[in-house]
């Protein structure tokens, strides 16, 4: 049976392990959705290709609207002493976005529909880093929630000597947002899984938070009433 994410806030811990495992058509616990965002150029679409099929592609031409991936992998949630014996199949769909702005308006009706957010701008360009901050805008607008797990990904870091964005600025802006923020590079595959399956793991966590939440007595002060109260209220805190 599918399941969906619904909003919660993520927590940090142990990091799972994450594998790509073949499984035949229907035969997943989890559909998540994943939506690559940034401006034109940045490699959105080489970021999710490295990630899918492991192989780069350097000829890619824009994108045209929305775009999008499949990847199947197999997660396991980590606790203090190794793995839990949790394990859940999950189907991802990376949506691939167009970033010039005559598109925007068919990429924000998509925002709501995801469950993740890869945050992407070009390390040699300081312009998309500097727009990283209007996607946030348009995020907080858009998407399911104020607060959803996002990924900052500072992209093509295998180019050093066409640098316009250094570390240490991308890193206070990710402070600033309280995301993540990985340098990753599609050309040779450097940290590009690893960005992934952090968004991930932020997710499932939240989803584990979710169904945790949703477990309430079947009475509240002796009322049968109070159940439904109870689930009411659970779902409220399932908003960011």
């Amino acid at each position: 049976m599918t399941r969906f994410a619904s909003c919660l806030e993520a927590e940090s811990g142990n990091r799972p392990t994450i594998t790509t495992i073949t499984m035949t058509d229907g035969d997943y616990d989890y559909l998540i959705k994943l939506l690559a965002l940034g401006d034109s150029g940045v490699g959105k679409t080489t970021f999710l290709y490295r990630y899918t099929d492991n192989k780069f592609n350097p000829k890619f031409i824009t994108t045209v609207g929305i775009d999008f991936r499949e990847k199947r992998v197999a997660y396991n949630t980590q606790g203090p002493n190794g793995p839990t014996g949790k394990a859940f199949k999950v189907h991802l769909q990376l949506w691939d976005t167009a970033g010039q702005e005559r598109f925007r308006s068919l990429t924000t009706a998509f925002f709501r529909d995801a469950m993740g957010f890869l945050l992407m701008f070009d390390l040699t360009s300081q312009q998309s880093f500097l727009n990283v901050r209007n996607w946030m805008s348009q995020l907080q607008a858009n998407a399911y929630c104020e607060n959803p797990d996002i990924v900052l990904i500072g992209n093509k870091a295998d180019l050093p000597d066409q640098r316009e964005v250094n570390e240490r600025q991308a890193r206070d802006l990710a402070e600033k947002y309280s995301i993540p923020y990985f340098e990753t590079s599609a050309a040779t595959g450097q940290n590009v899984e690893k960005a992934v399956e952090t968004l991930l793991d932020l997710i499932m966590k939240r989803m584990e938070q979710c169904v945790e939440k949703t477990h309430i007595p079947d009475t509240v002060n002796g009322s049968s009433s109070g159940k439904l109260d109870g689930e009411k209220s659970a779902e409220k805190k399932c908003a960011c």
